[in-house]
């Protein structure tokens, strides 16, 4: 398959995960449930979001394995702003898989709302012109 149609077949997962983050990010005062939603599509989008652009970088010529290698690169060629905090990003999503607290499904929920969601935010619109 071509690595550029791949890609862009990718984003359209990640645009659709975005877009159901983006309307349970508008919930306020979540209940329970709602707070365990607005995580699950936190993790689901972060996930398409790393292998959309492991996708995109493969179309362009780099060659990487797995999520650090791609955001590090990502950062690199300036894809991504903001690295660090994408790292932070992708162990609190690795933190949601595996745990079940409330206190910290109340700390991820802050972070996504916070600081989370706007990164991904302009992951999506930045890849959205580049799709194109």
């Amino acid at each position: 398959m071509n690595k550029d149609v791949r890609w862009k077949e990718r984003f359209q997962n990640f645009e659709k995960a975005f877009k159901d983050l983006e309307a349970t990010i508008k919930l306020k005062n979540p209940s329970k449930a709602e707070r365990a939603g607005l995580i699950q599509f936190f993790e689901m989008t972060f996930e398409l979001s790393w292998k959309t652009i492991k996708d995109y970088l493969e179309a362009q010529g780099y060659q990487v394995n797995g999520p650090r290698e791609a955001l590090k690169q990502a950062f690199q060629i300036h894809l991504l702003e903001e690295g660090h905090l994408w790292m932070k990003a992708l162990e609190d999503r690795n933190l949601t898989t595996h745990t079940y607290d409330e206190a910290i499904s109340q700390k991820i929920e802050s972070l996504i709302r916070d600081k989370y969601y706007l990164i991904l935010k302009n992951l999506y619109l930045s890849l959205k012109k580049k799709a194109q």
